[in-house]
């Protein structure tokens, strides 16, 4: 069957009162960005807290489903007949010949889930449970009946205009529309864990800028382009991502030259923590994100991520703070960041990693030795800050 309307589902929009329709707005939005990357020509309307996609071409139901899939704030995906309202007996014809298109195999259990927004129609919502019931099994036999867990809900809505016939729901991503939850800055590394902690805050609704910290000669050309190659694959749900690319070698160099060995990871993480901060409040940005997940590294013990913390006046987010690696791996794997991020072309902060890194940073200890970094540090920083280039990632 050829659908020509999607039912389009959401959740927690729903109890949002006054400023529903603020998120309402908002996904429709973000469904129209979508809706231009599928070829073909559609419409996104809302009616009486529904929001339907309305096919006016011909399109590719796979590639249409796959493209709803990334869109925050969808919780189901429904492909819908819409009938007009031509009697009962109409009705039960459609319905029967519905259910033969698609669901050839009908040896489950069912169950028919009629609810009327239209308090003028002749039937009850039981009546039209019953009597389509009763329709379906003379047609269908091998149907059983199932009303506490069945196989197949056969849903019916009696609206105003026509009436809304489905039986398939596909998950979508859930969350919140993109857009409305203010603007963060993600650390994005190369690695597995960054790219799936800013898919996890741009589910709730926010909107992703990143920062990259390149070290030429010691990262390669290639490992730069893998970094635009994850945000890129990020953007797929978080819309076009600025990509902020910093040049971090010298700084990195002068800490390595005037630091304890043990203590490098830290205290190029605490300088990457400041220049982030100084980028994200440049831009609009109300939040850093970063993909630490506590014990997984040296640098992501309780005290270490204390220690970066300090150098920080806005909040950091760390949304796979307490995933373990095969649940992040998983995540990854799901938004298709995984092949990308294994790839082998090593980032800054592992060329520089310290064979027996500090897990347990003692702040006046790192104090003191930032302190052997006055004489050029702050120079090195402005001039990282000045050579800053930016990209735009796209889907």
């Amino acid at each position: 069957m050829t659908f020509q309307a999607f039912l389009i589902k959401y959740a927690e929009i729903g109890i949002k009162g006054k400023n529903r329709y603020i998120f309402e707005d908002a996904l429709i939005r973000q469904i129209e960005l979508h809706l231009e990357r599928v070829e073909g020509d559609f419409t996104v309307t809302k009616a009486y807290g529904r929001i339907y996609v309305n096919a006016l071409s011909e399109y590719d139901y796979e590639e249409l489903i796959a493209e709803l899939q990334k869109v925050f704030g969808i919780v189901w995906i429904c492909p819908v007949l819409q009938l007009p309202d031509e009697g009962f007996s109409v009705l039960a014809e459609k319905i029967v010949a519905y259910m033969g298109e698609v669901h050839p195999d009908r040896h489950v259990t069912f169950k028919v889930d009629a609810r009327r927004a239209r308090k003028n129609y002749p039937l009850t919502s039981q009546d039209i449970n019953i009597q389509l019931g009763e329709v379906l099994l003379d047609a269908y036999p091998e149907l059983k009946v199932d009303v506490h867990k069945p196989q197949l809900t056969l849903r019916v809505e009696v609206r105003d205009q026509f009436i809304n016939v489905y039986s398939i729901q596909i998950p979508g991503p859930g969350g919140m529309p993109l857009g409305t939850a203010g603007r963060a800055t993600l650390l994005l590394s190369g690695g597995i864990d960054s790219p799936v902690a800013g898919y996890m805050i741009a589910k709730r609704g926010v909107t992703i800028d990143a920062v990259y910290f390149h070290a030429p000669p010691y990262t390669s050309e290639r490992a730069r382009k893998k970094v635009e190659e994850l945000a890129s694959l990020v953007a797929k749900y978080a819309g076009p991502i600025q990509l902020h690319i910093v040049n971090f070698t010298d700084i990195q160099l002068y800490i390595y030259e005037k630091c304890p060995h043990e203590q490098l990871t830290i205290i190029m993480r605490r300088y990457m923590m400041r220049i982030a901060e100084s980028i994200a409040k440049k831009n609009g940005s109300m939040a850093l994100i970063t993909g630490e997940s506590i014990g997984q590294v040296a640098s992501q013990t309780i005290q270490s991520l204390n220690a970066t913390n300090e150098v920080c006046t806005l909040p950091v987010f760390r949304p796979v703070i307490a995933f373990d690696k095969q649940e992040i791996v998983t995540l990854a794997e799901q938004i298709h960041t995984y092949e990308t991020s294994i790839q082998p072309y090593e980032d800054c902060c592992t060329i520089f990693v310290a064979k027996h890194p500090v897990t347990k940073p003692s702040l006046n200890v790192i104090h003191a030795s930032e302190r052997k970094l006055e004489e050029e540090i702050d120079r090195l920083v402005e001039e990282a800050m000045n050579t800053i280039e930016t990209v735009v990632c796209r889907p």
